[in-house]
């Protein structure tokens, strides 16, 4: 199994503004500019909040974007959820451990699902594009983590605005070796 952060921040660190939207980002550039598809085309599921899923239902023709997967929805208005996507409530690091091993599961949201997957140290890969612009408010993606965590740099890409930048888990091992 391995668990994929992959998003989109500004400048400063936001994935969304103060108010939940992502104008900022549709006015910077499209998801054919980035590698979205071939990373999805690799993905078996999906974990998303409800923030999110309520944003993205919005779009015409939504479900087709995530045909192709196992698609969950943490949230407790399970009534809300359409059918293509499952609604989970409790623990999010639990439930992402009890996933079968052979699956690549893509994060799909905000700091709710984010902090406690990192303070678990359970992202294997954290795909993180920047945008050229500063909110200076907003949604974090990074908030109230409770740990040292160490990624190596596997790649850094330029798409159109976007800057990708590929950070990889850190072996154990590869520590190991550094200070014996």
């Amino acid at each position: 199994m391995s668990v994929y952060f992959y998003g989109c921040i500004t400048l400063d660190g936001f994935l969304a503004d103060k108010n939940h939207q992502l104008d900022w980002l549709h006015e910077t550039g499209s998801s054919e500019e980035t590698t979205y598809e071939a990373f999805y085309k690799k993905m078996d599921v999906t974990v998303m909040g409800k923030r999110t899923y309520d944003y993205i239902k919005n779009i015409p023709n939504f479900e087709k974007f995530y045909a192709a997967t196992k698609n969950y929805v943490l949230t407790s208005h399970k009534d809300e959820v359409s059918d293509q996507f499952t609604p989970i409530s409790g623990d999010i690091a639990s439930f992402i451990y009890s996933l079968p091993q052979d699956k690549n599961i893509w994060i799909i949201g905000g700091n709710t699902l984010v902090t406690p997957l990192l303070n678990r140290d359970l992202f294997d890969y954290l795909i993180i594009q920047i945008a050229p612009v500063i909110l200076g408010e907003g949604v974090p993606l990074f908030k109230d983590i409770t740990r040292n965590l160490r990624y190596e740099l596997e790649s850094v890409s330029k798409y159109g605005q976007f800057v990708e930048i590929v950070f990889k888990k850190r072996s154990k091992w590869a520590l190991y070796f550094l200070f014996v």
